[in-house]
């Protein structure tokens, strides 16, 4: 009974942050623009938990995900960094209603396209991004942990998986660079 409830759980809780092919590797760098025209530097960042956040201002996961990111940096303040990350079709009006609607403080920065591939590993075959995407970057630029889209999303948007996940990242060891 007991192995059952164990495999019960680690069934359910496993596909949570996603695809562990794109965790525990050092995150791509870049330097993009962000919503009050600066250029923001994911090295700049270094020495905090940073969330990255991909996501569609349209999109209901996203939107649900933005919720509890805003309540998790309302808690920890300084100790992360978010960056939330948008695409075309996303534009400045967009992102400016979604700033209002959301109230965020964290910048949102725009990509045409390379920072998200690069996170995701699009390529040819696998050429499509879907929302939202998670990632947990220690202050050593390594991701710990991804979360991607899917049914597991509304998972993760709940706010207690999610300072759960900080919490653990917050207290780990620096990972070694790969």
């Amino acid at each position: 009974m007991r192995f059952l409830l164990a495999s019960i759980l680690l069934l359910t809780v496993a596909p949570v942050w996603g695809d562990p092919n794109l965790s525990n590797r050092r995150a791509p760098g870049f330097s993009v623009m962000d919503n009050s025209l600066q250029y923001r530097d994911l090295a700049d960042y270094r020495g905090k938990l940073v969330l990255l956040d991909l996501v569609q201002t349209n999109c209901p996961h996203c939107q649900a995900l933005t919720k509890a990111i805003v309540k998790a940096k309302q808690k920890y303040g300084d100790k992360i960094a978010v960056l939330s990350v948008v695409l075309p079709p996303d534009n400045p009006t967009t992102v400016a209603a979604f700033v209002k609607d959301y109230g965020l403080t964290s910048p949102i920065l725009f990509d045409c396209g390379q920072v998200a591939a690069s996170y995701v590993k699009a390529d040819p075959r696998k050429p499509s991004l879907s929302f939202p995407h998670l990632f947990m970057i220690d202050g050593q630029g390594i991701i710990r942990s991804h979360f991607g889209p899917g049914a597991e999303s509304e998972g993760v948007s709940e706010l207690p998986a999610l300072l759960k996940e900080i919490d653990r990242l917050l207290a780990a060891p620096p990972a070694s660079k790969k």
